[in-house]
């Protein structure tokens, strides 16, 4: 697939990422991932371990076995358990906020908070947050807030062993930190998908990950 098929939203893409970096790179607890191939922040202590411990176990509420998306569906690629929060629970609206003003985007760009479950053995192979325009799914999802953007994502515990969100083609492995907030952007500087944010959740050896992800839109998700 050529980036020339996978640039719908390229102007809304390139606006967006412009004012996150913006506002990432003049928050003193951010810090940027050195590489040129992705803009990757992490911000430490994002949450308390009071907080991390509610946010597991409303995890273990709602978590189902994890879906992709219809026409991308591969046996054992994503096999951990997920789920998404009640949007209009004012303990996951206060978490949403937070998240918002860190990346300084407005709250209807994003999708409900989803809360995911690793247990020993369970990943989620190499993938991209983006939407492919090929995929019969798009044309659901470009009316439905377009292009996923930015994608931040908190890591809830500490892993025994594995559980890794590792960027394969930048080469880093990012080990779950109780609190911690992980930020990407999801296109390039130009508003073109960023292949180079290809990344995966290595399998859990022992232990169990729990993280929660909130994706953002081009335009007002939903």
């Amino acid at each position: 697939m050529t980036t020339s098929t996978m640039t719908p939203d390229k102007d809304a893409l390139a606006r967006v990422g412009k004012s996150v970096r913006k506002r990432l790179d003049a928050d003193p607890k951010a810090y940027k991932v050195p590489t040129d191939k992705a803009e990757i922040y992490a911000i430490g202590e994002f949450l308390s371990a009071s907080e991390c411990k509610k946010l597991m176990m409303m995890i273990d509420v709602v978590a189902q076995p994890s879906t992709l998306y219809e026409g991308t569906y591969k046996d054992g690629f994503r096999t951990s358990y997920s789920g998404n929060f009640d949007s209009h629970d004012q303990f996951v609206q206060g978490i949403s906020r937070r998240m918002d003003d860190a990346l300084g985007l407005p709250g209807k760009l994003g999708e409900t908070i989803q809360g995911q479950r690793y247990l020993p053995g369970q990943q989620f192979k190499p993938h991209h947050d983006y939407f492919y325009p090929t995929e019969e799914y798009w044309e659901r999802e470009r009316k439905n807030g377009g292009q996923r953007s930015w994608t931040a994502m908190l890591f809830l515990n500490h892993v025994e062993a594995g559980g890794a969100t590792n960027f394969t083609n930048v080469g880093i492995n990012i080990e779950p930190k109780p609190g911690v907030l992980l930020a990407w952007n999801n296109a390039t500087v130009e508003g073109i998908p960023n292949e180079d944010t290809l990344h995966a959740g290595t399998p859990v050896d022992q232990g169990v990950k729990y993280v929660i992800t909130r994706w953002y839109r081009t335009r007002k998700w939903g």
